[in-house]
């Protein structure tokens, strides 16, 4: 995604967005019993996100490198899968609901906290990642400059392999 600009990250930040959000309503509206009632989707879902982060390593690693080509991973013109696969990495991770879970009670009164203050806490939530996000695809889209020497495509294409291969242990040896 990185190699073709901006435009085509943005359906995955919005909805790792609407993934927090959901997390947060969660959190907020006393929800954590029905995650803990499911775990075993969760765990599914986990392992699926594993299988699909070495698919991707495995795709960056051995994809040959040509100048001007297109990713291996996502088609271009494929918003809904960014945004489905943004919403699956999101989602998938339970840990977030728990993040909430611990904080929120620390900061906001949960017990006289009502749709109105969902709502304000969420637009605040995604006023903040929206910063973090808008800023880390600028930086990205200055280093897309950098990715127009085969060499250093590969180099990149090599260290975002090794990191997801790491990713998906990491996941996977953590219950």
């Amino acid at each position: 995604m990185l190699t073709r600009g901006w435009r085509e990250v943005v359906p995955f930040a919005v909805a790792m967005w609407v993934g927090e959000v959901i997390w947060l309503g969660a959190a907020v509206f006393g929800l954590a019993a029905l995650a803990e009632t499911l775990h075993w989707a969760f765990v599914v879902l986990k392992y699926l996100g594993v299988a699909y982060l070495l698919y991707l390593a495995w795709t960056m690693w051995f994809t040959p490198v040509m100048p001007g080509a297109e990713s291996p991973t996502v088609a271009r013109g494929s918003g809904l899968r960014l945004f489905l696969a943004g919403l699956a990495v999101t989602l998938g991770n339970p840990k977030i609901m728990v993040f909430y879970l611990a904080l929120l009670p620390n900061i906001v009164d949960l017990a006289a906290l009502g749709t109105s203050g969902w709502l304000e806490l969420s637009a605040t939530l995604i006023v903040v990642l929206a910063a973090i996000d808008v800023t880390y695809i600028a930086l990205a889209a200055k280093a897309r400059q950098l990715l127009k020497r085969p060499a250093v495509v590969r180099l990149a294409n090599r260290i975002g392999a090794l990191c997801m291969g790491g990713g998906a242990a990491t996941i996977a040896a953590r219950s």
